[in-house]
């Protein structure tokens, strides 16, 4: 396997595959950008009964992997450029309660502000992005990623490129090469099916 390299790097642009175990260790806050990340990027508009609605699709193998970070005690926050009432109902789902939708994308001090409250370190924070608004944030954290499909200008940036589009499993393919780079993967993996496995009290 591909070791992660430095942004910009010939293996990041390559698309490395495992993340070298002291930097995996070292993350205590998982950020993701929601357009192109944790969906297609497609947006559904309408109009029921004279109210807009909106509608966005999420893949249900991201929420999964979202849960294996959750279950490692690692904090999973959404930062994003659109105002969606579909992106705060998937984070009740997923007990996600760092959200933070900001019409203007200034996810930088969105997230500064969140890291400030919660003791952490930029180079304590993975995020996952995948077009021009994250390039800030990108710059800063401590673990760069990127999904497949993310443009020119943020690939360079990504110290590891996914092998999946946003949407399509991308923050599912994160978590677990991120948990195995940290050794924990197996042992959740058994967690999880255990807490499964036992009937209702």
């Amino acid at each position: 396997m591909t070791a992660i390299g430095a942004p910009g790097t010939d293996s990041a642009r390559r698309g490395a595959t495992s993340i070298e175990p002291a930097i995996a260790r070292r993350i205590r806050l998982v950020g993701l950008d929601v357009d192109g990340v944790l969906t297609d990027g497609g947006i559904y508009l309408g109009d029921v009964n004279g109210a807009r609605m909106e509608f966005k699709r999420f893949d249900i193998l991201d929420g999964l992997g979202i849960k294996m970070l959750q279950l490692a005690g690692i904090d999973v926050a959404i930062i994003t450029g659109r105002v969606s009432d579909a992106v705060a109902l998937r984070a009740r789902e997923l007990a996600i309660t760092d959200v933070i939708q900001d019409t203007h994308a200034r996810k930088l001090p969105a997230l500064r502000k969140l890291l400030a409250a919660k003791g952490i370190q930029e180079s304590e924070v993975a995020f996952v992005g995948d077009d021009l608004p994250d390039l800030a944030v990108l710059r800063v954290v401590g673990l760069p990623v990127v999904v497949a499909n993310c443009t020119e200008d943020v690939a360079r940036l990504g110290a590891l490129r996914l092998t999946r589009n946003g949407g399509r499993g991308a923050v599912r393919e994160f978590a677990e090469v991120l948990l195995r780079a940290r050794g924990e993967w197996d042992a959740l993996v058994e967690r999880y099916v255990t807490s499964r496995s036992e009937g209702p009290a």
